[in-house]
Order: structure tokens, then C-alpha cells, then sequence
């Protein structure tokens, strides 16, 4: 290899000097390319840029009939609001337990399903178990807060009637009352309803994995625990590690339609299902604009921050799994 590039070098003139293209040319060349990226290219645009002329919101005192630009400018008041509001320390804290949780328990239990999977053989039983994991990351959360209100309902809820008979409760738990029960409330509901198409994506790294590792394995006598930890795990690594970055990114954002509506909305259970996206639906509803969108701008700050953090943490140890 050294001597063909040496020979290559010979062969180039002294004054070579690589030719450029410019933009237009490259634009010829893979303009089909271009124009398969341009709806998502548009849908970035306008739902993700455009919309951010409206940040300006977070630092003005806005009414509606003196509009973005003409309210009043009050600099960091509403940043101070938030922060010095009894709810702040409250929705911080849900957000951040609930959602160190949900990265965990995502990652655990997605690769547990993923590698029970990988061990079927019968592809019926894999297309059959693929398709049942699925069905709930297809249902909105109103639909998964009615099957929720059918298993808490205080009179008629299946858990309460089970634990009448089975368990000898002397008076029915009301669910929608009691704010304790929802910290281990939403995160079943959430792996039941993610853990689906997470264990997919696991699925489907494992499906590229070269078959000649297992057998030169087998080979070898390793037993199945082995072939999972020295050979399975380590394919898994950089998807999972990729995944983590994103979700920690999201660390501070939580899923509006799962903390208002498995609730429904009862103002009883805040304690526990309250986040920041609920407390600005709140703001909204009284009209505070100004103060919604500046926790919104808190959060995307923050986001950002843990991203990059997290990416040079994780190119620091491994760069190959890092994510830029």
C-alpha cells in the first residue's frame, strides 16, 4: 500500500492543485438527493426556527392587543418569577426524577425484551410478540388514560375490586385523590407504552450482528450468559449510548399528554405528576404567555447544555460512541 502511494504521488505534477467545485455544481449533482431531504428540511423551518422569533416573548410583559414586539420589555422578571414561585422546586424535581427513571428503566427493560427476542427462533412467535410490544406506542394517551381510569376508578376500577376480594382492602383507594400512588403510577405507564418500539430499535442492532460470532463461540464452549455479555452487549453499546444522549437531552422536558392526562387533570395529585410542561399549560390558561415561554426557553437551554455535556463525557471515554 505505501509504494502504490508512493507511486501515485510520483505520478502527480508539482504544481498539482486539487480542483474545487463550486456551489452550483454540486448543487447539479446531487440535487435529487436535496430535494428528498427538503419537506423535512421545511418541516424543521417552520416548526423549529421560525418559531423562535418568539422568544422574545419570555422577556416582555405581553398583551395580546399591543402584540410581540409592541408589549412592554421587563428583562428577567418572569425568569425571576418562575424560580421564586413555590412551584419551581416542585416541577424541577418531578421532571428530573421522573425522567432520570424513565432513561434507566427504557434502556433496562427496551434490552432485556430485545434480547429475549434475539433468542426466538419461531419467526410467528417474533412477529406476533414485535406486533403486541408495538400496539401501545400507537395509542395517544388519552386512550391510554380511559384504559388507566377503567383499572383506578374509586366505584367500578378492576384494582379496586381485586383488592375487595383478594386483598381485603376495607375501603377502595381513590386514585385520582391520593397523589402518592403516581410516582409508581406514570412510569409503568410509561414502559408499558415505550418499551415497545425502544426494544425494536435493540431488536434491529441485534439483527446485524454477523452470525459467525455466535458460532465461533459456541465453538469455543462459551455458555449463553457469555455470548450475551462479550458478544451481544458490546454491539448494543453505541445505540444505546446514542439514545441515552438524546434522552438526556429531554431530561428537563416531560411528556405533557401523559402527566395531564393520565391524571386527568385532577389538581389533587400535583404533588407528584406536576412538571414543567404542566405548569406552563397552567400559565397559558391564565394568560400568562410571557411566563410559559420563558420556562420554555429555561428548558431548551438547558437541554442543550446537558447534550453537549453528556457528548464530550462520553467522547472523552469512548469517542466512537460519541454522537458528533
Amino acid at each position: 500500500m505505501l509504494a502504490t502511494q508512493q507511486t501515485a504521488n510520483v505520478n502527480l505534477p508539482e504544481n498539482y492543485v486539487p480542483k474545487r467545485y463550486s456551489a452550483w455544481h454540486t448543487f447539479k449533482k446531487n440535487w435529487t438527493l436535496l430535494c428528498l431531504g427538503l419537506p423535512a428540511l421545511l418541516y424543521l423551518l417552520v416548526f423549529n426556527y421560525i418559531p423562535m422569533i418568539g422568544i422574545v416573548i419570555g422577556f416582555k410583559n405581553f398583551k395580546y392587543n399591543q402584540g410581540m414586539f409592541g408589549s412592554d420589555w421587563v428583562g428577567l422578571n418572569n425568569f425571576k418569577f418562575f424560580f421564586q414561585s413555590s412551584d419551581a422546586w416542585r416541577v424541577t424535581r418531578n421532571a428530573l426524577g421522573y425522567n432520570a427513571f424513565f432513561i434507566v428503566s427504557g434502556v433496562v427493560v427496551a434490552v432485556i425484551m430485545a434480547l429475549l427476542l434475539y433468542e426466538l427462533s419461531n419467526k410467528i412467535l417474533i412477529r406476533f410478540y414485535q406486533i403486541t410490544m408495538f400496539i401501545p406506542h400507537l395509542l395517544s394517551w388519552v386512550v391510554a388514560a380511559y384504559i388507566l381510569y377503567a383499572f383506578l376508578n374509586v366505584r367500578s376500577g378492576m384494582l379496586n375490586q381485586w383488592g375487595r376480594e383478594f386483598l381485603g382492602w376495607a375501603k377502595p383507594i381513590d386514585w385520582y385523590n391520593e397523589p402518592g400512588p403516581w410516582i409508581f403510577v406514570i412510569p409503568i405507564a410509561h414502559i408499558w407504552k415505550g418499551v415497545g418500539m425502544s426494544a425494536l430499535v435493540y431488536y434491529a442492532s441485534l439483527m446485524g450482528i454477523d452470525t459467525e460470532y455466535f458460532e465461533a463461540a459456541s465453538i469455543e464452549g462459551a455458555t449463553r450468559p457469555q455470548i450475551t455479555r462479550y458478544i451481544t452487549l458490546p454491539f448494543l453499546y453505541p445505540t444505546i449510548t446514542i439514545l441515552s444522549i438524546m434522552a438526556v437531552g429531554k431530561v428537563f422536558n416531560s411528556d405533557f399528554g401523559m402527566f395531564y392526562q393520565l391524571p386527568m387533570g385532577s389538581s389533587m395529585v400535583l404533588p407528584t405528576t406536576d412538571v414543567i410542561e404542566t405548569f406552563t399549560f397552567r400559565a397559558l390558561q391564565n394568560g400568562s404567555m410571557s411566563l410559559s415561554t420563558a420556562v420554555g426557553l429555561v428548558q431548551s437551554i438547558v437541554g442543550l447544555c446537558l447534550v453537549l455535556f453528556t457528548n464530550w463525557v462520553v467522547k472523552k471515554i469512548n469517542p466512537e460512541n460519541a454522537l458528533y
